[in-house]
């Protein structure tokens, strides 16, 4: 990567300096160079996209479009399409099946990550190689750099609830797993994580159980044997940290006695797991009775992680978008310790890093690194009348030409291009951001939502299509009843822990309840994301619940919008309708007539 900070990190390597000047003199150096790239990115932009072109200039699809081995960002612009996923797709499909040519990248690529949000139940294919890996170690110590000034640790270790997801081989012989699958099998994640004192608290065995639950239980487990090491907490979601602590209240007990005896619960059945994390075990009775005595103190679990952790210096972790329901319990169970929302990126690649650390989740903003791909804005306008919409899945956006990196606007909303070294070439992201600030001479983004996801409690993501497919499906069994769905929305309620889909419905006629709770179990089974399968087995997303409305309920709605000034001739019912969108939701919540649970995966 062009000037890249892992440089400041290699330069030092073999000298016989003490680990923490070493650390601070390269930390530094890692900002200083976040400093340079940032204060002229445009110069930085124009280099990167000149170096991605230039690596990947004789590839078919480059050439498919006339390039000609021109590498200024006026004429890829106007040779190359905006594209999206569906448009590569025949590419990317060729890569898997093992064609070697220069199709989409002039390097090899080394595996394909999947993405955990589909549309038609399909995870998207999206090509991953080294160099996706080098941004990812950079956007990682960038952000602990700016972190560890304002919260300086020192030698240690994290509890880190990470988890490895299936590999499976495509026709062509390349590794097919999630995107953090790949980073975290790399050997420089390994180096950067010991490089940043992030070192995880648990064996690789347990990152890349089978088991979910058992590899959670584990992660506890060796958190707690390490517990004085400790300095950090942290996951890629914050769900992911909510619902590990969730789980603890229910363990803790079963815990103490593992560390008080030395052996590790019977409940941990894999042979590898069970083998690496009883390395780590011998009886300890003074921590399982200091464990014990602090649990017992806590008043509601308030504060936990201190409690146990007490040389931990923050949480950390994604908690903007669909994670920010999440921040009041993150809070509860954090207590008095900072949470810090983690960088902002994609399956498709990085985009920005949080340097401002000590700003709450909530009001997170991210600095583009301006030399991890190249990156343009399509500027979005809400059309008058849809100014109340309150997420961009329900709202049409007037586009307008791209414009790039150092041209945005504060305050305005603009959808990510991305063009990275890995082959995807002017590739609609389809996340809507808007620019809070400048940090020299790179936006500072705020993440809004995805244009097209709707549905999204922990790593499962739905969208509109998704949606209509599932309730198509269940109106089969309706079907015979000779009813029908007169209109249908959804909502995600995390009121309740854990959250659940719940899905409106108006039908044309009444029938019974139980066709009725034969039809929540047929839409709780056809949402067939896999990180919504996953969630509902592990019990991190509760049932989905059905609730059917009076006749004439969407009338209403129909009418709150007019009333706002909507125009009828653009009208289009919401399909999900958010907490912000209170008055819609009190307009369904009031005509409810009756509520059916899932019990489509009861145990």
């Amino acid at each position: 990567m062009l000037g890249s900070p892992l440089t400041h990190i290699a330069s030092l390597e073999g000298i016989p300096i003490s680990p923490v000047k070493m650390r601070v003199v390269s930390l530094e150096g890692v900002i200083d160079e976040f400093e340079a790239l940032t204060k002229d990115a445009g110069r930085t932009q124009r280099e990167t996209l000149q170096k991605i072109l230039e690596q990947n200039g004789e590839t078919e699809y480059l050439h498919k479009f006339g390039l000609g081995g021109r590498t200024d960002p006026e004429s890829y612009k106007a040779c190359i399409p905006l594209v999206t996923h569906c448009d590569l797709e025949p590419y990317i499909q060729r890569i898997a099946d093992g064609d070697t040519s220069p199709v989409l990248t002039g390097k090899p690529i080394s595996s394909i990550s999947l993405s955990s949000g589909t549309t038609q139940g399909r995870p998207k294919f999206i090509p991953f190689n080294d160099e996706l890996v080098r941004s990812t170690m950079q956007m990682y110590r960038t952000s602990f750099a700016f972190r560890n000034r304002e919260y300086p640790i020192g030698n240690g270790k994290a509890l880190q609830f990470i988890y490895g997801s299936k590999q499976a081989k495509t026709k062509g012989g390349l590794i097919a797993t999630t995107a953090t699958t790949n980073v975290y099998r790399s050997e420089q994640f390994k180096r950067t994580m010991k490089d940043i004192q992030s070192q995880c608290t648990s064996p690789d065995e347990v990152i890349f159980g089978s088991d979910f639950q058992q590899s959670l239980y584990c992660h506890l487990l060796c958190g707690l044997i390490y517990s004085d090491e400790v300095q950090i907490i942290s996951s890629t979601f914050a769900h992911s940290i909510v619902h590990a602590f969730r789980t603890f209240e229910q363990v803790w007990e079963e815990l103490c006695t593992d560390i008080r005896e030395g052996v590790l619960s019977s409940r941990i059945t894999l042979p590898s797991v069970r083998e690496a994390v009883s390395k780590l075990l011998s009886p300890n009775p003074s921590l399982a009775d200091s464990i014990w005595s602090k649990c017992v103190r806590l008043s509601n679990w308030y504060g936990v992680i201190p409690a146990l952790w007490p040389n931990a210096k923050y949480v950390y972790g994604i908690m903007t978008g669909s994670m920010e329901p999440y921040s009041k319990k993150l809070r509860h169970y954090a207590g008095r310790l900072p949470l810090m929302s983690a960088d902002y990126g994609s399956s498709e690649g990085w985009i920005g890093a949080n340097v401002n650390p000590s700003v709450p989740p909530e009001l997170s903003s991210f600095a583009v690194l301006p030399n991890i791909g190249y990156f343009e804005f399509i500027p979005l306008e809400k059309p008058k009348g849809q100014q109340l919409a309150k997420t961009a899945s329900t709202v049409h956006y007037t586009e307008y030409e791209p414009v790039g990196l150092t041209q945005v606007e504060v305050g305005k909303e603009y959808e990510i291009v991305i063009t990275n070294f890995a082959g995807l070439y002017r590739y609609r992201l389809g996340d809507v951001v808007r620019v809070a600030g400048f940090h020299n001479s790179t936006p500072e983004l705020q993440f809004i939502c995805r244009r097209s996801l709707m549905l999204s409690i922990n790593i499962d993501k739905n969208t509109e299509k998704d949606l209509q497919m599932v309730v198509q499906e269940a109106a089969k069994l309706l079907a015979a009843e000779k009813l029908e769905v007169v209109d249908f929305t959804s909502h995600v309620d995390t009121s309740t822990e854990p959250g659940h889909y719940v899905i409106f419905w108006e039908l044309s006629s009444d029938t019974t309840g139980e066709v009725l709770r034969s039809c929540s179990d047929i839409l709780d089974l056809s949402f067939v994301d896999a990180g919504y399968v996953g969630s509902r087995k592990t019990g991190a997303i509760g049932a989905l619940e059905l609730r059917v409305v009076r006749r004439g309920t969407f009338e209403k709605i129909l009418e709150h919008y007019i009333g706002l000034g909507a125009a009828l001739s653009q009208y289009k019912t919401p399909r999900f309708v958010g907490l912000s969108n209170n008055k819609v939701l009190q307009i369904l919540c009031r005509n409810v007539t009756g509520c059916y649970f899932s019990t489509a995966y009861a145990v």
